[in-house]
């Protein structure tokens, strides 16, 4: 059997993947919110169990970072962030707001992405995967292909996690053989709910074009101001440590430091004791033409040692060395160290005031990392509050590392190694992304107590602005639907019982009108008043006539008078105290003596249609209307007739 191509393999097991977490997802749907804690415990432990041996492999995989501070991310990662998540509701009711009303209820996303760097690769992975299972999601993770097999260890692990729970495995699975269109295609699939993109800024912008839901993780190019009031010795302190920290692979890590021109020899001092090294001009471009590839970043130097970083540019420090210092002018392309460089390299940038500083710090943002994170190191309020107001930073570290503190380590934001940079880098949110953000919440909302009166209220008020007096469905007094309203809830009421039905239920079918319609219609009325005869019940009117007439405020109607000779038969044998003849002699005689009773209006008829305009009116009294249809039933006897000796009243 000939071998798949590498690139349709890739795809197949995109596809496969999917269908796997699909069906794990599925499986746990019904868990409750006590089941999938267990589960989400026991992948943090595991982590956190394995931590050193996962870091070791990471390094020796990447050679990006430092074992020691691997392990710490991946406690991090693990134990952290599950401590951080653990008592987050996200199965069923969340929230109750009796007062208002409100219930919340979290269910599942489905399937979620996760695109995993090779900056951060076994704690992002641990990370992902704990937050997304904790909403009884499953995740399907597409590892860096530098990071493959730290990645597919660190997966490994929780997925036994997950199998002694009882829980299927499939919640977490890794892709075996990544590409860039097995990414692509993972992150257009219709059945992947969520994407969760760590990465360089290309990788961003292809999760947010894919056409899913994304949150992606813009880049951080961090400036941290110093101003004239801090502290020279725990800044230094602090910025060593935080450069330190798996040498600057935070995307939240320190980039450029503008020094407030009164402490900048202190804090010089500060650092170069604590085993920072001060470049000079000749360092400094060499440093440049290094670190700077074309405006970009060289990914050789991501997570370097200094000394290794200096030794790449053409010079050499010594390997205790903890930072790279060096001046820069101004930020932009003419200064090729303010991009953002992943590793202990800092720009160093003087100014005088905190005004000049905001300005740098600005620009610094605005190349590169517009919405991420930002640092100040100041004891003066007025300052503060300068920065915190005007700054494009939605994170915002005030006298402590920021490679700690944004992530949520150092300080109490949330922990994550998702760092949204919202709407200015184009990202839908600016928060440290968690197991909140992958649930979806319905809403349940009971109507207001006070509705009926607010409604009133405020129809009453647009149409005051607008001068109807009571609009359609307004339920102002003059509107129908609060007449039908009232009437509905009278005791008694028709309307209380039964419901009208739709207008369009209760409109008559449209007939079709022609010529003969009219002479038909009154053929047939004709034919009805023939068989109800005299005695029939008196019409609504004539019934008003006589009530009026018995009040005394009208003459009592006449009675009704015979119209031709064959009611005056039917009247005379309905006569009061004359008895029905009902045998079948009796009834021959009755239509026999009707027949050949003489019709009295017939003459009248005659004349009065005889010189009518309308040719119609002319042939009726000529004797002759073309489709008049015959009688049918007890009056067959009039067949053969002309409508002339009909009491028609055409």
């Amino acid at each position: 059997m000939p071998r798949l191509d590498p690139d349709l393999a890739s795809l197949q097991e995109v596809r496969d993947a999917l269908a796997r977490a699909k069906a794990a997802a599925h499986a746990v749907h019904e868990y409750s919110q006590a089941d999938i804690d267990r589960v989400c415990a026991a992948m943090a432990q595991a982590v956190a169990d394995s931590a050193a041996e996962l870091a070791r492999l990471a390094v020796e995989e990447t050679g990006i970072g430092r074992v020691h501070y691997k392990i710490l991310k991946n406690l991090f990662g693990s134990e952290a962030t599950w401590n951080s998540i653990k008592d987050e509701k996200t199965v069923g009711v969340i929230r109750r707001d009796e007062q208002k009303g409100i219930l919340e209820i979290a269910t599942p996303a489905g399937v979620i992405a996760g695109i995993v760097p090779t900056t951060n690769p076994t704690s992002t992975a641990a990370f992902k995967a704990i937050v997304s299972v904790k909403g009884r999601n499953a995740i399907v993770l597409s590892p860096h292909p530098r990071a493959i097999r730290c990645i597919a260890a660190t997966v490994e692990v929780m997925r036994k996690a997950i199998q002694r729970c009882g829980a299927p495995a499939d919640l977490v699975v890794a892709l075996e053989h990544p590409t860039l269109e097995s990414t692509g295609a993972l992150m257009k699939s219709k059945d992947t709910a969520i994407i969760l993109a760590t990465g360089g800024e290309a990788l961003v912008h292809a999760a947010y074009s894919s056409g899913r839901p994304a949150y992606g993780v813009g880049p951080g190019n961090v400036p941290v101001y110093i101003d004239r009031s801090a502290d020279p010795a725990k800044v230094a302190r602090t910025v060593v440590a935080s450069q330190s920290f798996d040498n600057g692979t935070f995307c939240c890590s320190e980039q450029a430091l503008v020094i407030d021109r009164p402490i900048e020899g202190a804090l010089v001092r500060e650092l170069l004791r604590r085993g920072a090294h001060l470049c000079d001009e000749r360092e400094t471009a060499l440093l440049a033409a290094h670190c700077n590839k074309g405006n970009m970043m060289n990914p050789d130097v991501v997570g370097q040692d200094p000394w290794k970083v200096a030794a790449g540019a053409g010079f050499d420090v010594p390997r205790e060395t903890t930072i790279l210092l060096a001046r820069q002018g101004g930020v932009g392309r003419a200064w090729p160290l303010t991009i953002e460089i992943l590793c202990p390299v800092l720009s160093l940038h003087v100014v005088d005031g905190w005004r000049e500083g905001c300005e740098v710090c600005l620009q610094t943002l605005k190349y590169g990392g517009l919405g991420h994170t930002l640092g100040i190191h100041c004891e003066d309020p007025a300052v503060l509050d300068a920065f915190f107001l005007e700054k494009p930073a939605n994170r915002i570290i005030v006298n402590g590392p920021t490679s700690q503190g944004a992530v949520g380590y150092s300080t109490w934001l949330d922990p994550s190694v998702s760092l949204g940079c919202g709407p200015q880098a184009g990202n839908i949110s600016s928060d440290n992304i968690t197991a909140r953000h992958l649930v979806n919440i319905k809403r349940v909302a009971f109507t207001r107590r006070d509705w009926a009166e607010q409604e009133v209220a405020d129809h009453a008020r647009a149409a005051r602005l607008g001068g109807e007096v009571a609009p359609r469905g307004s339920g102002l007094p003059g509107d129908r639907r609060r007449r039908a309203s009232t009437a509905a809830a009278r005791p008694g009421s028709r309307r209380a019982s039964t419901r009208r039905a739709p207008r369009s239920s209760r409109r008559p079918p449209r007939r079709r009108r022609c010529a003969a319609a009219g002479p038909h219609r009154r053929a047939r009325r004709a034919r009805k008043a023939l068989r109800r005869g005299p005695t029939s019940r008196p019409r609504p009117r004539a019934a008003r006539r006589a009530r009026r007439a018995a009040a005394g405020s009208a003459p009592a109607p006449q009675p009704l008078q015979p119209r031709s000779a064959r009611h005056q038969v039917r009247a005379d044998l309905h006569a009061p105290g004359r008895p029905r003849h009902r045998s079948p002699a009796a009834r021959a005689a009755r239509r026999a003596a009707a027949r050949d009773a003489p019709d009295r209006v017939g003459a009248a008829h005659l004349a009065r249609h005889r010189d009518h305009p309308d040719p119609r009116r002319r042939r009726l009294s000529a004797g002759t209307l073309p489709g008049l249809p015959a009688p049918r039933g007890d009056h067959g006897r009039l067949q053969g007739l002309t409508p002339l000796t009909l009491d028609h009243d055409y």
